[in-house]
């Protein structure tokens, strides 16, 4: 735990996102909070031999107009996300890289499922044609750690580069890492966040555990029928507050701090003890206690043991004290991204407390005893929003909390 009287001050300056429901943290912004789906019919693959046919696939994504044709081409979809969401970022931050200081400026970045769609195009001309058909070029753009390293070298980086492929959590430890480096010394800003494309493996992996909705996400409803698959990017710029202050940068939020735990249970069921300690570290990291608290970003699947869970954790917790905090999932709108939801999660906590409104849970018909929160239904909610909490859990159980602080 850092001690809280030597902590730095890190800030958020610039936002990137790459989505379902848009590309640009405006749009972004803008259609959240009117509730609008990003779930559609999947069209990158033939889902015809599926349970399920939907996701939040995003249609109208076109890299090269953000990055050019030449680089675009070299990289595989999620590493094209997280490009044009660093592009986005840098830009929002109003960063000029080319005359900083490049050896202190890194990347950190999640991804849950690397560059998905890159290995299953390698798996099938292997499998159909052998081998030696296989092109090269698809070899070279696997690797998990192509993602960060793409941004790198776009921007001609030479700070700490990191991958973190802690599955569906991987963007909150990314961001977490990025806070370190900052807090250590080791870099003056970071690109922070994640990226995962639209995945058939991971598709029909969920599918195979019934754990997918056939048509809607429904978060804490009684009815809930499971999770859906998306795909998107979130990048934030974290800086020292000094920094951003002394460059006149516009200010979303501040970090606070994270948290993290294993439950060391069971790889697909979430125990709500771990879920809660992971909560708790975070508060104490962060230096804050419950009644501080004024929302919950909620890690919100809407699969029935995560969402029962994850309510169950937050009673423990916060006890009576839930009942007056909002709690939120905005997966009911974007799908689960994987390694890149909370990163965009954590950009839409910025935006909730940069704008004082509180994006919705949607499609929630009917209450649920054994999620006794106030989800937020249906309809975004002003209120004065100071800090938030941003959760995060995993396979594996790898667990993740993120905290955000109006500046």
């Amino acid at each position: 735990m850092h001690d809280p009287r030597m902590k730095k001050r890190i800030v958020v300056t610039g936002l990137g996102v790459v989505s379902s429901i848009g590309i640009g943290h405006e749009e972004f912004w803008k259609n959240l909070l009117a509730g609008k789906s990003g779930v559609s019919n999947i069209e990158c693959f033939d889902s015809s031999k599926h349970r399920t046919h939907n996701g939040g696939e995003i249609k109208s994504f076109d890299p090269e107009k953000y990055v050019g044709f030449r680089r675009s081409r070299l990289m595989g979809r999620t590493s094209q996300m997280a490009l044009v969401a660093a592009k986005l970022a840098v830009e929002d931050a109003d960063l000029n890289i080319k005359n900083s200081d490049k050896t202190r400026i890194g990347v950190s970045l999640g991804a849950a499922t690397g560059e998905a769609q890159v290995i299953e195009g390698i798996d099938k001309v292997w499998v159909t044609q052998g081998e030696d058909k296989v092109d090269t070029k698809l070899i070279r753009q696997y690797s998990f750690d192509n993602i960060p390293s793409n941004i790198a070298n776009a921007f001609r980086l030479q700070g700490p580069v990191r991958i973190f492929t802690t599955a569906c959590a991987a963007g909150n430890y990314a961001i977490g890492y990025g806070y370190d480096m900052l807090q250590t010394g080791r870099a003056d800003k970071m690109m922070v966040g994640g990226s995962d494309d639209f995945s058939y493996v991971s598709f029909t992996g969920f599918n195979q555990l019934g754990a997918v909705a056939p048509e809607k996400c429904q978060p804490f409803d009684k009815n809930r029928k499971g999770m859906m698959v998306g795909e998107g990017a979130g990048i934030m710029i974290l800086e020292l507050l000094e920094d951003a202050l002394k460059r006149k940068a516009k200010i979303y939020a501040e970090i606070l701090g994270y948290g993290l735990s294993c439950d060391a249970y069971h790889m697909t069921n979430p125990r709500s003890e771990g879920l809660a300690q992971c909560i708790l570290n975070a508060m104490s990291e962060a230096d804050i206690s419950i009644e501080n608290v004024d929302y919950i970003c909620a890690h919100g699947t809407g699969t029935k043991l995560n969402d029962a869970a994850e309510s169950a954790a937050l009673h423990k917790v916060f006890g009576e004290k839930i009942k007056e905090i909002p709690v939120s999932s905005i997966k009911s709108m974007l799908a689960h991204t994987m390694g890149a939801a909370s990163a965009i999660e954590a950009i839409a906590c910025c935006l909730t407390v940069k704008n004082n409104i509180i994006p919705p849970t949607i499609n929630y018909e009917t209450a649920d005893p054994g999620c006794d929160i106030d989800c937020v239904p249906n309809e975004a909610r002003e209120k004065k929003v100071n800090i938030v909490l941003n959760n995060a859990f995993a396979f594996g159980a790898n667990n993740s909390c993120l905290v955000i602080k109006k500046f």
